[in-house]
């Protein structure tokens, strides 16, 4: 059906054109999934785009060809190449939220796609419309139409849009990233969806993910690229049951186990550095950070925690029920332990992390930090001491950084917030250790967040958060949006961090296997109540709870004889 040959796309620049993809192949037949993986920066959405006619200017396909059946997409003008797509070729981006128009219903989406690629009226549109919600696993879906797109949870946005991508019948469906920012079970759902359509409706899906354990559940077959090249290709069980090149095993080896906890994942030999805290490394901000942080770790616990929002009142006369986002919740951290919060989307993590750190206020229980009282919500000062022992690293990397701000300033901004380093030079010398302690070049400092991938971004965001000096960390999904290795060398940080100074950590993920590598203890949440509670090793092995054993059972891993080829 797809037939990719020789595919090379290039981005003209003042230094000369920079390849984006040199000499790619692939082929996809009906009802095929094919999956297209490999690190950031490796190709992969390139590919995608130039499929699909959708390459950002001044990019262009300088060499290969591009067929979708016997028709020639090099060949299209641009009347053509945009009748083509979403009529045979459609789309399904990484993130539905900005995929979907907020100011249409559901219902108008659905309906104009639909009008737009056919002679059809729409008492027959909505019709379709309502039969494909339906069929996406939507209940009530004639009057779900009438909702909003933020009106649907993410994995339900994310089932809209597929239905927008199937309006038309297509031959092709390009999914970029489909799953990256859903927890277990709505991932799960999507990607049940995905096998039924191609099963049934015979569409060949082209699955583009940095997943190895998603392409290991679902894809038929596999392409590996890297830098814009492809490394190997073929069929699943085969590229990854007896893989030929390195850099394959090197990606398999950095999906997190859920069977077990490793001590390091393995990373390329040119990114290997001495662990943090032995003799090997020379580093002022490490012995600046062990005189503040490893001296007295501290724990913290929470007894009776509960959240609750006002409801949306309906008239004068009515008055809602409030939402309850947290109810009873009770734990302790001990000092220098690792504390996971796991549950899917709605279940409470976030908004426990925004009590603990004074963002929200809770409606009943206590909380102590070291045996003192903390109080949450405004009672929290700017000046409280809490501020400064609780740091927080949040999911999204570059919506937390000051985009107009260089990263020498906003390093520094802790010092001089908590009056940490009076001196402005020793501040920016500071700075600059701090980034060789977490892996980044020392000309990061004067360089503005934008310059950066992912997974320097977060590894910055993390720099900035012990220039607090603090006792307690809390990583609120800080690995969701990076591709395996990113995250292993991320999760590689963390370890070494936690282990050299001591932090008390409370590490939130829908990952069940990247908590499995960092959690001493394991909270799991669901519609904001505790579900479980106890060692990582009894909850991963004896789980009591029937929610926790179907989290269990929703997470993609590697088949055992496909794990014998990790370094």
């Amino acid at each position: 059906m797809l037939r990719v040959q020789g595919l090379t796309v290039k981005f003209p620049s003042r230094f000369g054109d920079v390849t984006a993809v040199e000499d790619m192949a692939m082929q996809i037949a009906p009802g095929e999934i094919h999956g297209l993986v490999g690190e950031s920066g490796a190709g992969k959405s390139t590919v995608g785009a130039a499929v699909i006619g959708l390459l950002q200017p001044p990019g262009y396909v300088a060499a290969g060809s591009l067929h979708l059946g016997e028709t020639d997409l090099r060949t299209l003008d641009r009347t053509a190449a945009h009748r083509m797509r979403g009529k045979r070729i459609s789309m399904i981006f990484q993130d539905p939220q900005t995929s979907l128009n907020p100011l249409m219903t559901i219902e108008d989406q659905l309906v104009e796609t639909i009008q737009t690629h056919e002679d059809i009226t729409t008492s027959d549109a909505q019709a379709r419309a309502v039969d494909l919600l339906e069929e996406m696993g939507i209940r009530d879906a004639a009057a779900r139409m009438q909702a909003y797109p933020h009106q649907f949870s993410g994995g339900m946005r994310q089932r809209v849009v597929i239905a927008l991508a199937l309006c038309t019948n297509p031959e092709l469906i390009i999914a970029d990233e489909p799953t990256t920012a859903l927890d277990v079970a709505v991932q799960s759902q999507v990607l049940d969806l995905i096998r039924r359509l191609a099963d049934v409706r015979k569409v060949g899906f082209m699955l583009i993910t940095h997943d190895i354990g998603v392409i290991a559940q679902i894809a038929d077959s596999v392409t590996v690229m890297r830098r814009g090249k492809l490394i190997e290709n073929g069929p699943t069980a085969e590229v990854l049951g007896r893989p030929q090149h390195a850099y394959t095993k090197q990606l398999m080896g950095a999906v997190p186990p859920l069977d077990r906890r490793l001590d390091r994942f393995p990373v390329p030999e040119d990114e290997t550095s001495p662990a943090l805290g032995t003799a090997a490394r020379t580093n002022k901000a490490e012995d600046w950070l062990l005189e503040g942080v490893r001296q007295n770790p501290i724990g913290l616990s929470l007894d009776g925690i509960t959240v609750a929002f006002p409801g949306t009142r309906t008239s004068f006369w009515h008055k809602p029920a409030p939402f309850v986002a947290l109810d009873d919740i009770s734990f302790e951290v001990r000092p220098g332990a690792v504390l996971g919060v796991v549950g899917e989307s709605g279940s409470g993590k976030s908004t426990l992390a925004k009590t603990l750190t004074g963002l929200l206020k809770p409606t009943a229980g206590t909380m102590t930090l070291a045996g003192a009282d903390l109080p949450g919500g405004k009672a929290r000062g700017r000046h409280h001491a809490s501020r400064q022992l609780i740091q927080m690293v949040f999911q999204d990397p570059f919506s937390s950084l000051n985009s107009r701000h260089r990263i020498g300033a906003i390093l520094s901004e802790p010092l001089w917030l908590y009056g940490l380093v009076k001196d402005a030079a020793d501040r920016r010398a500071l700075a600059k250790e701090m980034l060789d302690l977490v892996g980044m070049a020392p000309d990061a400092i004067d360089k503005y967040p934008h310059q950066f991938s992912g997974g320097q971004r977060q590894r910055i965001a993390v720099a900035r958060a012990l220039l607090a000096r603090p006792k307690v960390l809390i990583c609120d999904e800080p690995t969701s949006a990076l591709d395996v290795s990113i995250q292993a060398e991320l999760l590689n940080l963390l370890k070494d961090l936690q282990a050299a100074f001591g932090l008390t950590i409370i590490f939130i993920s829908h990952n069940l296997a990247v908590v499995r590598q960092m959690a001493d203890e394991v909270l799991v949440l669901r519609n904001g109540r505790v579900q479980e509670l106890g060692a990582a090793e009894d909850v991963y092995e004896r789980p009591s709870a029937a929610y926790t054993r179907e989290l269990l059972s929703l997470t993609p891993v590697m088949p055992a004889e496909w794990a014998q080829h990790v370094p």
